[in-house]
């Protein structure tokens, strides 16, 4: 488990009061309620580089997946195909496993 280090906040009094009204535990309520916020602004920050990639990911997309592959080595015991299993994908629902 992480350390913790003591930090000093400064709360409104009426929302410190809230705070007490559902939790017991003020460290422990705000300590959530920060790690919910930063995942919230990561999710936004993953979004928001979809939505607006880097030129470079841009680029690099338009070569495509067949170039890309051409330019690996040629080592064919990295990934035995065998074992797979096969998908294909589905508008609306998602990767199905391939029927027989």
């Amino acid at each position: 488990m992480p350390t913790a280090e003591r930090v000093t906040v400064t709360l409104r009094a009426d929302l410190l009061a809230e705070i007490d009204r559902v939790e017991r535990n003020r460290s422990r309520f705000i300590a959530e309620a920060v790690e919910h916020e930063l995942q919230r602004r990561r999710r936004a920050a993953l979004f928001e580089s979809v939505v607006n990639p880097h030129p470079e990911t841009t680029e690099l997309a338009g070569v495509g997946l067949g170039d890309w592959v051409k330019d690996l080595p040629e080592e064919s015991d990295l990934v035995d195909v065998s074992t797979g299993t096969s998908v294909r994908w589905i508008e609306g629902r998602g990767w199905v496993k391939e029927s027989a």
